[in-house]
């Protein structure tokens, strides 16, 4: 099968590898569409990503396809199921790590319900907490909104992590597929204001027409303003960068038990607080990884709002290509063109 594959930092090709073969709770997976994580991808691409230090490495994280074979012990997926958040951990050959391995033209899913339902959902039986969001997609939703859910699913769990209330006002740094997914999720949820900043006039532009009530670029003298206009300060700043910096940024726009949000996996090993920016009490929340829970329950709630038109693939997918053309698809994300790159399998 073709896979995208790290050769090391810097150096993506498509190579030949042997396709996975499902085990008693597995489904294979012929992947139909995958999206570029502008960030993770990016930084597995870079050499960035903390922890990561094996390669070659096969790329991928967010792709949808359809059931082709299931293991014996499979219950909750059918041949002809799409799927979504397949990936491969162990490859058929020697000489491969994973950076998710969801970039395969052949995926792994995992029926975690029924590993749980008999008892083997441990390290000792295979099980990865990943599993849990291993779902199959109902089939009015479409293919291309069903990789998307691999973003918003995540992005929806954390309003929930975040601990974000109706009515909430909150300044968003960052106007790409996350802090986008924040500022259309946080309408539909009842937020109040919602601001974004970002550097990018096409980002600023896209962010006020998914609702956002103002957009700042990073060095606007309105930003630090913005508490004297409103006559309040932010409830909430969302870091959908993952970037110390907006940390500090952060601090004294928001009132005394306010939060800063950071969403992503930061690549420092160690941050810089000026506490003396901002009020005597704040609270500090990391979402570098997914809480499943919350992710796996995000799907019902996104998918009414995909079949209401609330929410939409077109409004994200800026730019597609096809698998094999994976470094034009690289190089248009680090132009800053690209807010959702679609690959089409």
């Amino acid at each position: 099968m073709r896979a995208i594959v790290v050769i090391e930092p810097g150096k993506v090709e498509v190579l030949d590898i042997a396709e996975p073969t499902p085990g008693p709770y597995q489904v294979r997976v012929k992947t139909e569409v995958a999206c570029l994580c502008n960030a993770t991808d990016g930084k597995l691409v870079a050499g960035h990503f903390p922890g990561v230090e094996d390669y070659p490495l096969v790329l991928g994280h967010e792709s949808a396809g359809i059931v082709e074979a299931t293991g014996g012990k499979v219950r909750n997926f059918k041949i002809g199921d799409r799927a979504i958040g397949g990936l491969v951990f162990d490859f058929a050959e020697p000489g491969y790590s994973t950076g998710w391995g969801g970039f395969c033209e052949y995926t792994l899913a995992t029926d975690h319900d029924a590993m749980v339902e008999d008892g083997v959902a441990d390290e000792e039986h295979g099980w990865f907490e990943c599993y849990e969001i291993q779902r199959s997609v109902p089939k009015d939703i479409p293919v291309e909104a069903a990789a998307l859910l691999c973003t918003w699913r995540e992005v929806y769990g954390g309003f929930g992590d975040f601990n974000l209330q109706e009515g909430d006002d909150i300044l968003v740094f960052g106007a790409g597929p996350v802090g986008l997914s924040f500022v259309k999720f946080g309408k539909l949820l009842g937020l109040g204001y919602i601001g974004v900043v970002d550097p990018l006039d096409h980002k600023r532009e896209k962010a006020l027409s998914m609702g956002a009530d103002e957009v700042f670029t990073p060095d606007s003298p309105e930003i630090a303003n913005l508490a004297d206009k409103r006559g309040r300060l932010l409830d909430a700043v969302i870091d959908a960068v993952g970037r110390p910096s907006i940390i500090n940024a952060g601090l004294p726009l928001i009132k005394l038990g306010g939060s800063i949000c950071v969403y992503g996996v930061i690549a420092e090993s160690e941050i810089t607080i000026d506490k003396s920016k901002g009020q005597y009490n704040f609270n500090l929340y990391m979402h570098q990884w997914p809480t499943r829970a919350r992710e796996r329950a995000a799907q019902k709630p996104l998918c009414e709002w995909i079949r209401q038109g609330k929410v939409t693939a077109e409004e994200y997918i800026t730019h597609e290509f096809k698998m094999e053309q994976i470094n034009d698809a690289l190089d248009a994300v680090d132009s800053g063109k690209v807010l959702k790159a679609l690959l089409r399998y």
